[in-house]
Parts: C-alpha cells; structure tokens; sequence
C-alpha cells in the first residue's frame, strides 16, 4: 500500500500505510472552521471533533449531554475548513449505545450531514457487533479504549486504566475486538505506557495515543489544551506548546485600554 501523498486528502486506508511505514499519525481535535483550517494547514493527519466541545467550549463538567445535532453542527464546521486531513466525529452518549439500529441511523446522519469520513465510539468487546454493523453499510469506524469519558460514572472518575492484571489483559481483549470488528484505528486514552505500547505492537490497525506513552502509533491532543488556551487544565500528560492564555487576556486588555484612553480607533483605523 503506497504511502500518502503531502496534498492528496488522507483517508483510513493511509492510516494503515502510515503505520506499516513506522511513521507517526498526528491528530488534533477541533470544533469550528477556522482551526479547522489552521490545523490542516499545519499538516495534521486527522482532525478529531471530539465531544470533548461540551467540556471546551460550553463549560459542561462532562461529555454526557452533548447531543447529536450538536455534533453535527459543529462537524460541518470543522468540515469546511479542512481540506486535506481526516476528519473524525465522536458519536455521542446514547447515540450509539441503546440499538445498532441507532447507531446505523445516528452514524449515518453524521457521514451524511457533515462530510466527515469516519465516526468514533467508545467501548471494547461489548461495541464489536456495534462497530461491525457501522463498518458493513460503508461507515467507518475509530475505536475508544482506556479512559472513556462517557463511562467516567461507571469507571469511577477521569483516571489512568489498565494497571491491574486484569483490566491489562481486558484492554487487550477489547482492543483485538475492535479490530476483528473492523475499526481501522483505536484511541487509546490514559492507559500505561508500557501496556499501550504492547497493545500497539500486537495490532495491525494503528493507536491513536492521549496520555499512554510514546509507544502508540500516533498521538491525539485537545487543540485548546494544546495551544495553553485551557490554561486551568493541566494533566500530567500533556504538553502545552504555547501560551495563548496569557496573549489573548494581554491583547484584550490592551484593546481595552486604548479604547478608554481614546487611543482606538486613531486615523490609521478610520474610513
């Protein structure tokens, strides 16, 4: 399978060159138009619009009342402002869990409405079935391992997995699942290093790592945590790469100050 080109659009089937070639995928969440179109022209791999949104921008504690037409809404937007990288839709709580039958209806208005090209769901071996019905009617599908935000009650709040025996050997049963079921790719979301890298060596499809070590075959960010925007926020695992906190309240503020000083708008900014 060739690898991909710099220009042409990526696709699911260039995940799997890019692992088969030892190269690293890049993704990052984004939630409207204009990062979409920064983070593409950045050369991101694959944008993710993650329903981590309810938790960035509408200040929700969770990702569980995030609904489906918010989804969509903000993946069209995303969509618009990417060209070239894969663009990625969790599909949220309740959209997908209750019947395949609404998970084919729900899945098939993202794809249909946005223009997305795959679709994200969270759950191992209990999803298979779920992900192998997505996947025969042409959606395809990225896995969610680990920590899964949309299970947080039931697993006891936002926390590392897989450290135990037993939750190791699970993670990897759930992860050969989600393969066989057909997913072309599987977040991995803070698992053990040692137990990421592992899973990533046994599996054909390539991880997608957020806090589970350099071993995944790629690594996924929240674009805001990213850019030091959601300074509050601050886990182990990430690294923010800059401080745009700190530039946006220095820049309004100045925007501020001129205006009561009466120094904007001066002859240079008037018609």
């Amino acid at each position: 399978m060739p690898e991909p080109s710099s220009d042409a659009p990526v696709t699911t089937r260039d995940f799997l060159a890019l692992k088969r070639a030892g190269k690293k995928i890049v993704a990052v969440t984004a939630y409207d138009a204009l990062f979409g179109r920064l983070v593409d022209e950045a050369g991101v791999d694959c944008v993710l619009v993650g329903d981590s949104v309810n938790q960035v921008l509408c200040g929700e504690p969770s990702t569980l009342s995030a609904t489906l037409d918010q989804m969509i809404y903000h993946a069209r937007a995303v969509r618009r402002g990417v060209t070239r990288a894969l663009v990625v839709v969790d599909l949220p709580f309740l959209s997908y869990q209750v019947s395949r039958e609404d998970a084919v209806r729900n899945a098939g208005r993202v794809m249909k409405e946005t223009g997305a090209g795959a679709v994200k769901l969270e759950g191992g071996a209990a999803m298979a079935d779920t992900v192998r019905a997505l996947v025969e009617i042409g959606i395809p599908v990225m896995g969610h391992l680990g920590l899964t935000p949309q299970s947080v009650h039931a697993i006891g709040g936002y926390r590392v997995q897989g450290r135990e025996g037993a939750d190791a050997r699970r993670l990897e049963s759930d992860a050969e699942a989600l393969e066989s079921a057909g997913a072309f790719a599987i977040v991995l979301e803070l698992v053990p290093a040692p137990l990421a890298a592992a899973i990533s060596r046994s599996r054909a499809v390539p991880t997608i790592g957020i806090g589970a070590g350099p071993g995944c075959d790629g690594q996924v960010l929240v674009l805001p945590d990213l850019l030091g925007l959601n300074d509050a926020f601050a886990p182990k695992f990430l690294k923010r790469y800059a401080s745009l906190a700190d530039d946006v309240r220095s820049a309004v503020g100045r925007f501020g100050d001129e205006v009561r000083r009466g120094v904007y708008p001066d002859a240079e900014h008037s018609f």
